[in-house]
């Protein structure tokens, strides 16, 4: 049931079959057909795509680099650090081996449940303000984890306040930071370099991931997990300002518009204007 994209279908000469997925996605078709024409103003005056653009194009090299510097703040965040080690991190928290598992699944489950609410308000409240708060909650918790951490778990009770800052933390990355970094990396990329652009971004992904998964249990032996886990709430909280000063708003904005704006050299927080 997936469509060719519009712009594919254009590339390959097959306008009419553009115009209906078009008249499909857009509710008016004055808009659709105005999108059509646009891309087709795209692809026309297009010379260069993928590596050929990079090179040559200071402001593709600016789109590529600011979703490559989204994915490894992605990764700074400790979401898989926290996945792949959430056992031994509630070992330290002096949960037993049974209850640490439990907790384990809790996490996994909360990531998927509130993945819900990115995708419920992506559209209504706009990247920019989800996205800070995603950055506040996961920062603001993993502060307490650390804090926690640092104090001693000891009692059920704390025990109980730890798991529910961790799920807290989860569900903060669940509802900004793990989507819409994929979904900004997707959109700020003009269309002749958008296969280049987010196969850079995905690269980066898994090779901040490989970095971080393997230093981290170095980290929690060096630093503690206290110190650990307030480090992250650090990088969370420079993910904030990195959304503010760098990361475009792209609610409601058409794909040509965002690259109109980046070829025309406006800032990257003023690609959606």
């Amino acid at each position: 049931i997936l469509p060719h994209s519009p712009r594919w279908l254009m590339m390959k000469g097959r306008t009419e079959s553009a115009r209906k997925v078009l008249q499909n996605l857009r509710s008016d078709e004055e808009v659709a057909e105005a999108e059509l024409q646009d891309i087709q103003a795209r692809i026309k005056h297009s010379s260069d795509a993928g590596f050929g653009l990079f090179r040559k194009n200071k402001h593709f090299r600016r789109s590529v680099f600011l979703g490559m510097l989204l994915q490894v703040m992605q990764q700074l965040t400790g979401i898989n650090a926290l996945l792949y080690y959430a056992p031994r991190v509630f070992q330290a928290a002096h949960f037993g081996t049974s209850a640490a598992i439990w907790a384990t699944t809790l996490v996994g489950l909360t990531n998927m449940a509130f993945t819900a609410v990115a995708i419920a308000f992506v559209d209504r409240w706009g990247r920019r303000p989800l996205l800070i708060l995603s950055c506040t909650i996961a920062a603001a918790s993993l502060l307490g984890v650390g804090v926690l951490l640092g104090v001693g778990a000891t009692t059920f009770a704390m025990q109980l306040v730890l798991c529910g800052l961790v799920l807290v933390f989860v569900a903060g990355f669940a509802i900004g930071e793990g989507p819409l970094v994929w979904t900004l990396c997707s959109e700020v990329q003009p269309t002749r370099g958008r296969d280049f652009g987010i196969g850079c971004s995905t690269v980066t992904n898994w090779s901040a991931n490989w970095a971080i998964s393997k230093t981290f249990p170095l980290l929690m032996v060096a630093m503690g997990a206290s110190s650990t886990f307030i480090l992250f709430a650090v990088f969370n909280g420079l993910f904030i300002l990195m959304t503010l000063f760098m990361v475009p708003e792209t609610k409601g904005v058409s794909l040509e518009t965002i690259e109109a704006n980046l070829f025309a050299g406006k800032r990257l927080r003023d690609l959606g204007r």
